[in-house]
């Protein structure tokens, strides 16, 4: 069912059980996974023109943290994992990727939110949602006191 997941990380904690789920998913099904981050472009063209270089090094330097992050919990379960930094949108990149490499499912991380908040997944996961040619995968970042998993699956448009 699933032979390719793209695991979208940005290393922050509401990411992690998205790489989780997808390790998980791959480990069941003998899946190829690609950890993907993405330097915001428009984060680093935002800043003042005297720091863009060093603002593109640091956030390529925080990528290769978080895909080393991914890959070695891949190698713990016995997953390979193909990392990849990009530029660009974030959503967009990540839905292109997917296409390049022809990816069954992208799995993207949610911050857990309650209240009126709580049908808000996310500005970059609800993009990937819209944009990827392929199911999303998006999970949700649960608090220190929720016990149960949730995972929610967002089918695109296109």
């Amino acid at each position: 069912m699933f032979d390719t997941i793209v695991v979208a990380t940005d290393g922050s904690a509401s990411v992690q059980r998205a790489v989780a789920v997808a390790l998980d998913l791959a480990e069941a099904f003998d899946a190829a996974v690609h950890a993907l981050y993405v330097v915001d472009s428009s984060e680093v063209d935002s800043s003042p023109a005297g720091v863009r270089e060093q603002m593109r090094n640091a956030l390529q330097e925080r990528g290769g943290a978080a895909i080393v992050d991914v890959q070695r919990r891949g190698a713990e379960l016995g997953c390979d994992v193909t990392g990849v930094v990009r530029e660009g949108r974030p959503a967009d990149e990540i839905a292109e990727y997917a296409r390049e490499i022809d990816a069954d499912t992208v799995a993207v991380g949610t911050r857990g939110r309650h209240g009126e908040n709580r049908f808000l997944i996310g500005s970059v996961a609800e993009r990937v949602v819209r944009a990827c040619p392929v199911p999303v995968l998006t999970v949700r970042h649960l608090e220190d006191s929720d016990a149960e998993p949730v995972a929610e699956t967002g089918a695109s448009e296109r």
